[in-house]
């Protein structure tokens, strides 16, 4: 995982959120929002991405106290760090 200057953690908390609250609204099935698949499938690449890139837990969590879909990505990414460290620890 990458340090970031504060600034830069900003932008990307501000994306990330951007991202996770338009997941959400449509996870939701919120009526002022109409799913489009290909815009979803950007947000959802993007927090991957993103989260990818830090530690979410440490550096967004109000992010992840309010967003299921963000607990939902950063869960999913931890996982498969965990899976992979596995295959490394058996399968060498």
């Amino acid at each position: 995982m990458s340090n970031f200057d504060k600034l830069t953690l900003q932008a990307l908390e501000a994306t990330a959120a951007a991202s996770a609250t338009y997941l959400d609204a449509c996870d939701s099935g919120a009526g002022n929002s109409r799913l489009d698949p290909e815009y979803y499938r950007a947000c959802g690449d993007l927090l991957i991405r993103i989260f990818s890139l830090v530690d979410p837990e440490r550096d967004f969590p109000d992010l992840l106290k309010r967003s299921p879909a963000a607990r939902e990505i950063a869960d999913s990414i931890e996982l498969r760090r965990r899976i992979e460290a596995g295959k490394l620890r058996y399968h060498p």
